[in-house]
């Protein structure tokens, strides 16, 4: 996928903490990259960073290892929303190595919309829907009812 597949794309520069004993970046910590494209991807849809206010969790992430990335590489991680059913939501993810454009990783993940208070998932807001549609400037629906 180009780089212009998606609406955002975000910086990474990976610290040495991120590194395993091998000195590539640990395949763990791409799933903390990925939160952190959805954080930037929050603040861009709600034009803030408070994220008391977010009305969903994580309900699944897949990450499909492409290339090796090493402590001194900029990654930039692009995502977009690719689904919008009824109670959730999907994202497409892809880091690449910024300089050269190398795929490290392809990934996906479900957000699932949530109330706190009774701590049960609810149908996807028509507000969000709305949203999402008009920031990924495309219509987003479904047939998968969940």
């Amino acid at each position: 996928m180009a780089r212009g597949d998606f609406i955002l794309n975000h910086v990474i520069v990976p610290r040495f903490r991120d590194t395993d004993a091998m000195g590539h970046i640990n395949n763990a910590v791409y799933v903390t990259y990925l939160e952190v494209g959805r954080q930037a991807y929050w603040a861009a849809l709600v034009g803030r960073d408070d994220y008391r206010s977010v009305p969903f969790i994580l309900a699944s992430v897949t990450c499909d290892f492409r290339s090796e990335a090493l402590v001194d590489e900029v990654l930039e991680i692009g995502l977009r929303c690719d689904r919008i059913g009824g109670k959730s939501f999907g994202f497409r993810y892809e880091i690449r190595a910024r300089e050269t454009g190398r795929v490290v990783v392809e990934a996906t993940s479900v957000q699932v919309c949530y109330d706190y208070g009774t701590k049960r998932s609810i149908a996807m807001p028509a507000g969000l829907r709305t949203r999402l549609e008009a920031f990924e400037g495309r219509p987003l629906a479904s047939a998968d009812p969940v």
